[in-house]
């Protein structure tokens, strides 16, 4: 008599689709790590062109992963990234934009 193995399926905040997504996962990293830069260095007056840049891209690429995601696992990292590089961009803005005493 075959024995037969019965596999529980998993169960998950975050459900996958199984597949590997390569540049899907390498956008949620750049995300979180402009993201944290950003919101590191808007708490510093003079680094207002650091973090609005850093902020800036990471609002694109945290945009463009969201576009391009397929599963909850990347989009949620990538809502906090972008969260993180819009305060920092904000704030950037505030202190002085993204051009502030270079140009003019």
């Amino acid at each position: 008599m075959a024995q037969t193995t019965r596999t529980r399926p998993t169960v998950s905040l975050f459900a996958t689709d199984g597949r590997p997504h390569p540049l899907q996962n390498a956008l949620v990293v750049i995300t979180l790590v402009l993201g944290a830069l950003a919101f590191v260095s808007a708490m510093f007056h003079n680094l207002h062109l650091l973090s609005s840049w850093a902020g800036l891209i990471g609002i694109l690429t945290g945009a463009y992963g969201q576009y391009i995601s397929v599963t909850t696992r990347e989009r949620f990292p990538l809502i906090i990234g972008m969260g993180a590089a819009a305060l920092g961009f904000f704030l950037g803005m505030a202190h002085g934009g993204l051009f502030g005493g270079v140009v003019g």
